[in-house]
């Protein structure tokens, strides 16, 4: 059995690190960071498939300025740990992510999602009463066309059940600037060296990458689209046009099948347009939050 991430050993380069805390929920134990005033609206960050906290680490301090904002690592991601794989589906990994904001106490003001996280916060709408504004960055909310919606989870349930897979994919990543080539093939996005620094750690490891691989085989996107004309919830969709991992025409679609969705496109950005352009990011979510408290008050 591959050994999990250490938290004394690679969490040692994570980014603020002394927002940090570990949190039993739900038979788990949660990585949560925390940062902004007390008694300030709650900000819940949801990071996508393969990533962790680290990926809003620009983005939180910006928005801690008058936000108490949470990130949380994913269950069977980076430093989160004791979820089955059956936690990796969309609903049931809503139901626990319900639980951990249940054991918390929060009241998170808005939602914000990366790319699987906006389909995870979409599902907290849905199931477990969450009705306040969702933002979504390079969301993935569009099921794969065509025979593909069937063949990607079937490819990415034999890749996760072969144990090898995610040794050799962790191994070829230790190779000298792989990980940032890997990247930067697979997202478009040209990132700082901190963010690179994280994104090898987790890559490197075996564990970590058959989480990911879990996730993309449970991810039930085909039956989520049959229920997102239900989703009463605000939605600003934000979407960044050199994206090679999801195409902004996919998002331009998703966004017509939401009954309250706007979509604002970031220009010269790949994937991970939020760690290339913090400012941007945190100026649309909180403009977003804003409105919407006028709009209600």
């Amino acid at each position: 059995m591959s050994s999990a991430l250490d938290w004394n050993r690679e969490g040692r380069i994570w980014p603020h690190r002394e927002a940090s805390s570990f949190v039993p929920s739900g038979g788990a134990t949660w990585h949560v960071q925390r940062m902004g005033p007390s008694g300030a609206p709650q900000v819940l960050l949801l990071h996508g498939t393969g990533a962790s906290v680290h990926s809003w680490r620009d983005v939180m301090p910006l928005l801690a300025a008058d936000h108490d904002c949470i990130a949380i690592d994913l269950p069977r991601h980076a430093f989160t740990s004791g979820h089955s794989v059956e936690h990796t589906a969309l609903p049931r990994m809503a139901e626990k992510v319900a639980g951990l904001i249940a054991d918390l106490g929060l009241d998170p003001a808005i939602v914000v999602g990366h790319s699987a996280g906006t389909a995870l916060a979409i599902q907290l709408a849905l199931d477990h009463g969450y009705s306040g504004p969702i933002v979504g960055l390079n969301s993935a909310l569009r099921p794969f066309p065509g025979p593909a919606a069937q063949v990607f989870p079937a490819l990415a349930k034999a890749l996760f059940v072969n144990p090898l897979v995610p040794r050799i994919f962790s191994a070829t990543t230790r190779l000298p600037g792989e990980a940032k080539r890997f990247l930067n093939r697979s997202t478009g996005s040209r990132i700082d060296e901190t963010g690179l620094a994280c994104y090898s750690a987790l890559l490197r490891n075996p564990r970590h990458a058959k989480g990911a691989l879990a996730m993309m085989a449970n991810w039930d996107l085909p039956r989520l689209k049959a229920r997102l004309g239900e989703v009463a919830n605000p939605v600003l969709l934000v979407h960044s046009d050199k994206d090679t991992a999801i195409p902004l025409d996919w998002t331009r679609e998703a966004s017509s099948w939401l009954p309250d969705a706007k979509l604002e496109v970031m220009q010269g950005l790949g994937h991970l347009a939020h760690e290339e352009d913090p400012e941007r990011a945190a100026e649309l979510i909180r403009d977003f939050a804003r409105i919407r408290q006028e709009q209600t008050q």
